[in-house]
């Protein structure tokens, strides 16, 4: 491939760098975290004696709060973990990640609707629901560097990639089959979200193997490339 031929599939496939891109994320996700407390208070002019029973009355949205404060983190930290290993970012890979954020960004309204209505098959469904498909783009962001190596970093072998790929499609299986589940039981939804910490620990990557998987895949990913694949961009 020429260099002007190389440069102009440049200027038309690189549409912003993976690091503003990240930040553009990371503002997303810390707005979405600020939302979820909002809603966490207690009405004015209280006497002291009703104080007690009002917090009691938090403990849902308390616990909702918390519940997606954890999610958001885990996203946040996968996400991050993703773009380590994306050197270019073309439209496909753009148009997933902002689909991921606009799921984040509205995580809140699910939040609130289990803090309010967590009994119910709807709530927990609906709250269900969104972390899977917040989940199901992450997968497809992989998987975007696994059918597209020119994208990713050396670092990113196939193997690597395989084994995220697998390890978020079983997180979007939890989430996703514990919709029907709460509209058999909300209460048994609930503990069928814990099913993900398993998945979690058992694709968990020691760095010992994850050197490994790139020192593996590094000819392979060089090749893939091509002389002229793009170095990774600054700012």
């Amino acid at each position: 491939m020429s260099n002007s031929r190389f440069a102009e599939l440049r200027r038309r496939e690189i549409v912003v760098s993976p690091e503003r891109l990240s930040m553009l994320g990371d503002a997303i996700f810390a707005i979405a975290i600020t939302l979820l407390v909002l809603d966490i208070s207690v009405p004015e002019g209280l006497r002291d004696s009703e104080v007690p029973h009002a917090l009691r009355e938090l403990l849902p949205s308390i616990g909702a709060y918390l519940l997606s404060f954890v999610v958001i983190g885990i996203l946040w930290l996968t996400q991050h973990a993703l773009f380590e290993l994306v050197a270019t970012v073309d439209r496909v890979l753009l148009y997933l990640y902002f689909a991921l954020l606009a799921v984040v960004a509205a995580l809140p309204f699910p939040t609130k609707l289990i803090s309010e209505y967590g009994n119910t098959p709807t709530a927990t469904a609906v709250y269900s629901g969104a972390i899977a498909l917040a989940l199901a783009f992450l997968s497809a962001m992989y998987q975007r560097l696994l059918a597209a190596p020119a994208l990713a970093t050396a670092d990113a072998s196939p193997a690597l990639l395989r084994r995220a790929v697998r390890r978020n499609l079983l997180h979007v299986l939890v989430f996703a089959t514990a919709v029907p589940v709460a509209f058999w039981s909300p209460d048994l939804a609930k503990y069928w979200w814990l099913l993900a910490a398993p998945v979690r620990v058992l694709f968990r990557v020691p760095v010992e193997t994850a050197a490994a998987d790139a020192a593996d895949g590094e000819p392979s990913q060089k090749t893939a490339q091509g002389p002229a694949a793009p170095p990774r961009r600054q700012g």
